[in-house]
């Protein structure tokens, strides 16, 4: 039998294999590092958002005789409606924005126990986020107020909104906690991606080799 020779390895091919291996050392720091910077500088840029938010609650009307169970189910049909834009022309009056401005920055939730509708407001101005809330929960009441005779429900205002004191926005220090636990996740991933892409250079390099002559042929030679 025949020995396979020994392929010499380049200088090259020594230098690139120590930069690898350094740079899999310090990918998930690096990764980690860049990651919290874009965060932190994400937070300091970006505007601080705050939220206020005013309360709505579904009675049965005095002159009706609903079941107080009904009006759980139009509590949640009235917090489906409470930013449709037949509500938010009617409370552009008052908060002094464009529906569609109003839009962007309110949202309504519905409880499934009680029949209350949370009307929240976000802005980068506190008072003018409890404005805006405290405009569509009243629009929404007036708008229940057209449909009592039919639905025999009205919306009564639970809680108003006030001007919020702390910011709803992540902060910046929170930002690049997050920056930097996304980062280092990335880097860990193209860690793990890293092995198997080698194993299979390896596993190709040894496929590309030829095989030693069987014993028969090394007799014939003989």
């Amino acid at each position: 039998m025949t020995d396979t020779p020994a392929l010499s390895v380049r200088p090259y091919r020594r230098i690139l294999s120590k930069a690898s291996r350094l740079l899999l050392r310090w990918l998930i720091p690096a990764g980690a590092l860049l990651g919290a910077a874009a965060g932190g500088a994400y937070g300091v840029v970006k505007p601080p958002q705050y939220s206020a938010t005013s309360y709505v609650i579904a009675v049965p009307s005095q002159k009706s005789r609903a079941d107080p169970a009904a009006a759980l189910g139009f509590a949640q049909a009235y917090g489906r409606v409470a930013t449709q834009l037949a509500v938010l022309v009617e409370a552009q009056k008052g908060a002094g924005e464009p529906a569609a401005e109003l839009r962007r920055s309110v949202r309504a939730e519905t409880s499934p126990d009680a029949p209350m509708i949370a009307i929240t407001a976000t802005s980068e101005r506190p008072a003018w986020a409890a404005d805006i809330a405290n405009a569509v929960s009243g629009a929404l009441t007036q708008q229940a107020k057209h449909t009592e005779k039919a639905t025999g429900i009205v919306l009564t205002r639970l809680s108003g909104a006030v001007e919020p004191t702390e910011p709803s926005s992540p902060s910046p220090a929170l930002s690049a906690l997050v920056g930097a636990c996304a980062g280092g996740l990335l880097g860990g991933l193209a860690l793990l991606v890293r092995p198997r892409r080698a194993a299979a250079d390896n596993d190709r390099g040894r496929a590309q080799l030829p095989a030693p002559a069987p014993a028969a042929d090394a007799q014939e030679a003989r």
